[in-house]
Parts: structure tokens; sequence; C-alpha cells
């Protein structure tokens, strides 16, 4: 079995590192000193970048001057931007681009190319009416005698919403289908409630009153509305394994400069028994997301007579992710004793990341027990 990465997929990586390597986790107000958002916008110079790098058009087809590649290269470049606290909608907008470019047709062309050049920012709703139902039942669509598609219903915590020129969001038709409707946020009928995120980024309420789509507008295609879910959940693993890996580098530099007793705090068994606890915990969430990508990435030409289905590696790794990101930053703050609540010192800007990509993981004794349904209806031969 080879587990090395492609060349495709490592100058990914290394195009994300160069690129994120010059931005700055604190270079926004703390979201503990802001009332509200603590920008208006997104990062757009940093956009600007990552168009220039090829990085917006990773995982775009090769007959629109993307790089055609999957999942896999897209957690390398997000882990690096977890690291970072980038404030960009690159996973959503990313994951988008691969939905359309597989299941849109040919009328998502110009909408890809723009995507590529940075021009075109797209984000996507997930999260339903208010996280804990099903995202695909909180807005239905129907098709009214014209062919336009009208839909109703209400999706919640929508990241970037307000400065993003579309919106893709699943919606339930009357024939029990899920379908994908990609509607601007300004289309009559659609209304904006501004809500913020932990780590102080600007989300939406968004309420759809018969909002007319095209039918250019809406994906019908079977499997699109699970392979964006899947392409957002490992994504948000990515990040929360960056978030924790850049936590986890400051904690070691911390412990390894600072001195109780006239020795640094890293040399204490105490101390370094929870630094190498937490380092077993991203260690398994680097596994268990590269194997939930791999499986996304390939299936089904690598599926096994008899294997668990794709969704058993996703809700692994999500549990994963969920607590294994959760442990990182709460010892890392522990470490770091009252430093690590300084507001001039980055790390309460990981914890509030991290609680955040918690938060839109959801808890991980759900996982577990979708995990262990599944075992049960699929034994293992």
């Amino acid at each position: 079995m080879d587990f090395a990465f492609t060349e495709e997929q490592q100058a990914a990586a290394e195009a994300a590192r160069a690129v994120f390597g010059g931005v700055s986790a604190d270079g926004v107000p703390s979201p503990a000193l802001v009332p509200g958002a603590v920008a208006e916008d997104l990062d757009r110079p940093l956009w600007g970048r990552l168009a220039d790098a090829d990085l917006l058009s990773l995982l775009l087809p090769v007959e629109r001057g993307g790089a055609g590649l999957g999942p896999i290269a897209l957690c390398l470049v997000l882990r690096e931007a977890g690291r970072v606290l980038a404030r960009v909608p690159l996973l959503e907008t990313s994951a988008a681009a691969f939905v359309l470019g597989a299941y849109g047709g040919g009328a998502t062309g110009p909408l890809l190319d723009a995507i590529g050049r940075g021009e075109l920012v797209v984000t996507a709703a997930a999260q339903g009416r208010t996280g804990h139902d099903l995202p695909e039942l909180a807005v239905t669509a129907r098709q009214d005698s014209d062919g336009h598609w009208i839909l109703d219903g209400q999706q919640s915590a929508v990241p970037w919403a307000p400065t993003a020129d579309r919106i893709l969001l699943p919606a339930h038709a009357g024939d029990g289908r899920t379908v994908l409707a990609l509607v601007p946020p300004g289309r009559p009928g659609a209304t904006l409630e501004d809500q913020v995120s932990t780590n102080g980024e600007r989300y939406a309420r968004v309420t759809l009153d018969a909002v007319r789509a095209g039918q250019d507008e809406v994906i019908t295609a079977d499997g699109a509305w699970a392979r964006l879910r899947e392409l957002l959940t490992v994504g948000t693993c990515a990040l929360a394994l960056g978030v924790g890996e850049a936590a986890a580098r400051m904690t070691g530099d911390y412990t390894s400069k600072r001195e109780q007793f006239g020795f640094p705090l890293a040399t204490f068994q105490a101390v370094a028994v929870q630094c190498a606890d937490r380092y077993i915990d991203l260690r398994a969430m680097e596994a268990t997301l590269l194997q939930a990508a791999w499986r996304v990435e390939t299936a089904p030409a690598h599926e096994e007579a008899g294997a668990l289905p794709v969704a058993a590696d996703i809700a692994v790794a999500k549990v994963w992710a969920s607590e294994g990101v959760r442990r990182v930053v709460q010892t890392a703050q522990h470490l770091h004793g009252g430093f690590g609540a300084d507001t001039e010192y980055a790390l309460h800007r990981y914890h509030a990341w991290a609680k955040q990509l918690e938060l839109s993981l959801g808890p991980a004794a759900a996982h577990e027990e979708a995990l262990g349904d599944l075992l049960a209806a699929h034994p293992l031969t």
C-alpha cells in the first residue's frame, strides 16, 4: 500500500504554505474584545493571493482551467489555512465549485471560471434551521408552470453569507429528492439576518420566501447534496487539525522557554505527559481525516464487498476532530496558565476557532451513535 501523497497534492500543500505563511492570526480585533463580528468582510487580499496561486481552482475540472484534484488536496490546503486562522471561505467555495463542476452541467462553466479567478465567492448552507435538524428539510423546492423553482424555508448559521455572491443550499423537492439551489443573497424574497459565530465571523440566517430560481440554478443530479455534505465535513475536520496543530506548537514553544524553579516547564513530567496525550490526539485526527478524505475521493471505485460505507469513516473523523481539537486547546490554555487568556496573545483566538469548529461538527456522542448504527446494519465480513 502506498500512503504517500501525489506530486500534485504535495504541490498544493506547498503552495498553501507559501500563501498562508504571511498571514497573521491576530490581524483583526479579538473576538473577546468586540461585541459583534471582528470584521465586515472576508480577507480580500488573501483571497486574491489564493486565486493567483491557483488554489481557488484546485478542485475545478481541468477543462475549466483547474487542477482537477479532490478532497485530499483540499484537506491539505485547509490544514494550512487552519494553522493561521485564515478568514476566507476557502472550504465553502471549493466544495461548491467541486459540486458545480461534477453535477452542474455546462451552464455552470462561466461560474466556475469566475470562482477560479477569485471573482465569485460562493458559500454553502448546511446547518438547517436550528443546527439540530436535517439541512435538506429546512427549505422546500417546487416547480411552477414555467419550470422555475420556488424556494421557501430557512437556513441558519450560513458562513460568509453577508459577503458572498452566491449561496448553495439544499432543498427538499416534492418527490422526495434533495436538490441544490445556487441563489444570490440579494434575490427578491431572500432576507439575511446577521449572526456572529463563536470565533467572531459574520454569519447569517437566510430566509427564503417564494424565491425564484432558474432551472440552470438548481442541481437535481443524484448524489450532489451527499457529495457537498461530505466535502464540507472533511474540510471542517481539516481546519480543526490545523487549528490544533498550531495551538500545540505554541504550547511547545512556550513551555520550552517558560521556567519554574529554574527549569523549563517542558521538562516536568506532568507537562510532558499532557503534551504527549495531545500529540496522540493530533495524529489520530490526521489519520482519520485522511482516511475519510481518501474514501470520499475514491468512492465508489475502491468500495469492497462488506466494507462499511463512507459515512462510517466520516463519523470516525468527526469524533476525533470534534473532541480532539477541544482537548488540544484546553490543554494549551492550561499549560500557558494566565498568559493563555491574554488578549494580546493569539492562543485565545485558537480556542474560539476550536469551539466554533467543534460546534459545527456536532457532539462526538452523536457521531459515535451513528457509527454504531452503521456497524449494526453492515456486519463486517
